[in-house]
């Protein structure tokens, strides 16, 4: 394979989306309008973003993903050790010009969101940080990930952050954070003989998939709070909390097995989008 197919490999297309929607959708439902900083800040949020947080992290779990059977597709990348050095370098040379431009047109409270998400990025993989190995705190960065985007297009347009809003924040993040964790479910055999910590190698997955499940049910639920249409996005956690709550009862030894209810989380995520494109739509047209 060559090294332009792992590189983009590694940056999980089928992820893309998950960061620059939120970015596009905050950022656009505010100003009203389609100029620069959307377009540049979508492109980023889709490639270069993505490119850092996955590559960074392919680059650092070698060891352990050599060991664990999802690797290699879709669901990550086994990088050639021969271009650990070329990865690292093309994700800080592919976000550079974008940082430059969205910190000349953006404020010192921007500034702040926007070094928070990329300190993220890096703190989850990178040798001498390894978020990824601190057990809760793993589930919180990750969830940073993909919640950032979207209060960092926020405060770039100046909105503001009623309840409602916040509501809808508070219960993307805990979207993230059940994401995260019943994710890890599907690794803990691998990354217990790979000698790393996560949420789930310390609580177990049992423990893990009961905490992942409340998190759905919990986001679903705050969103019942928000302006109408919004709480008809509630419907968008069921899928979520269904599926993962097949594994409530999983012993360790087969949580592999969570793996099945992972691939289904990839589809669950472009039909969650798609319901939230439309009540998006419905919204804009309401108001």
């Amino acid at each position: 394979m060559s090294t332009f197919s792992q590189l983009v490999l590694s940056s999980r297309p089928l992820s893309w989306i998950n960061t620059a929607f939120p970015f596009a959708a905050a950022y656009l439902l505010t100003t009203g309008r389609i100029d620069a900083t959307l377009v540049i800040g979508t492109i980023f949020f889709l490639v270069p973003y993505n490119l850092a947080m996955y590559g960074i992290n392919d680059v650092f779990d070698y060891e352990s993903d050599l060991r664990n059977p999802r690797k290699g597709g879709v669901e990550g990348a086994l990088l050639d050790p021969r271009i650990h050095r070329t990865t690292l370098w093309a994700a800080a040379i592919s976000c550079a010009p974008f940082l430059v431009y969205l910190s000349v047109v953006g404020d010192p409270l921007s500034w702040l969101v926007l070094a928070i998400s990329m300190f993220a990025v890096v703190a989850y993989s990178a040798k001498g940080l390894r978020f990824k190995e601190k057990p809760f705190l793993d589930s919180l960065t990750s969830s940073t990930h993909f919640v950032s985007p979207a209060v960092y297009a926020l405060v770039l347009a100046d909105a503001a952050f009623t309840p409602a809003l916040w509501l809808i924040l508070v219960s993307f993040f805990l979207w993230g954070v059940a994401s995260h964790a019943f994710g890890a479910v599907q690794d803990i055999v691998a990354d217990r003989e790979g000698g790393i910590s996560s949420i789930a190698t310390v609580i177990g997955g049992r423990a893990t998939v009961r905490l992942a499940v409340v998190a759905y049910v919990i986001a679903g639920l705050l969103l019942l709070g928000t302006d109408w249409p919004g709480p008809i996005a509630a419907l968008a956690a069921l899928p979520y909390a269904i599926s993962t709550a097949q594994w409530w009862t999983v012993r360790d030894e087969d949580a592999e097995s969570a793996n099945r209810g992972w691939k289904r989380f990839l589809w669950f995520n472009f039909l969650a989008g798609a319901l939230v494109t439309m009540l998006m739509i419905a919204w804009t047209l309401l108001r």
